[in-house]
């Protein structure tokens, strides 16, 4: 069956209602692997690709970018990648900091051998840190151009509200995704994420 493509949340960017998740690129799911698997998701009309820092402690995106440069698709592919988790053993190499984002964000750029990130998504919401810092940081990094979008993931309906409210108090770029778990065993978003 032909894929069928939809919006990217508000935004105009046309996304393959199938997205390739990479959380296993390195670890059950060997590098040539994932490669050959990531062709074949490009081959067939996949235009998404979904990792994150932590996957492997980066080699997730390490394969990615290595799959997109043999592909040489880089302009068709929206990517995804996130930022939080622990990447090292400084007190300082995890969580929703504007240090501890724009350093993943370069060192994330790098693994992925690319100048931009499609989707930039916090991977987890954090309560120690001020949420207009750590969307202050992701508007930077829009207006620099090494971010297009910004999304969150596992947040909570009031935290995806308050990062729209305070995004508008601010006049900063808004969230435009949600990644949450869903899933038969896993359906809390029902109560109030997806009505919100």
């Amino acid at each position: 069956p032909e894929l069928t493509y939809r919006s990217l949340g508000r935004t105009g960017v046309q996304v393959s209602e199938l997205c390739l998740g990479c959380m296993l690129f390195g670890s059950s799911t060997n590098e040539d692997t994932a490669i050959k698997m990531t062709l074949r998701a490009l081959d067939s009309g996949i235009n998404f690709i979904d990792t994150a820092n932590v996957y492997n402690v980066g080699i997730s995106e390490e394969i990615v970018g290595k799959a997109l440069a043999k592909s040489g698709s880089r302009d068709k592919v929206i990517l995804a990648t996130k930022f939080w988790g622990m990447m090292g053993d400084d007190p300082n190499d995890r969580g929703n900091s504007r240090r501890h984002l724009i350093e993943q964000c370069e060192a994330s750029l790098k693994r992925l051998g690319t100048d931009w990130i499609d989707l930039y998504q916090i991977h987890r919401p954090s309560s120690d840190i001020p949420i207009d810092e750590t969307l202050r940081a992701l508007d930077d990094l829009v207006t620099a151009g090494k971010v297009r979008y910004i999304g969150t993931s596992t947040f909570a309906a009031w935290e995806i509200m308050e990062s729209l409210w305070v995004s508008k108090e601010l006049g900063l770029n808004r969230v435009v995704t949600e990644q949450p778990p869903y899933h038969l065993l896993d359906r809390r978003i029902e109560r109030e994420v997806v009505p919100m």
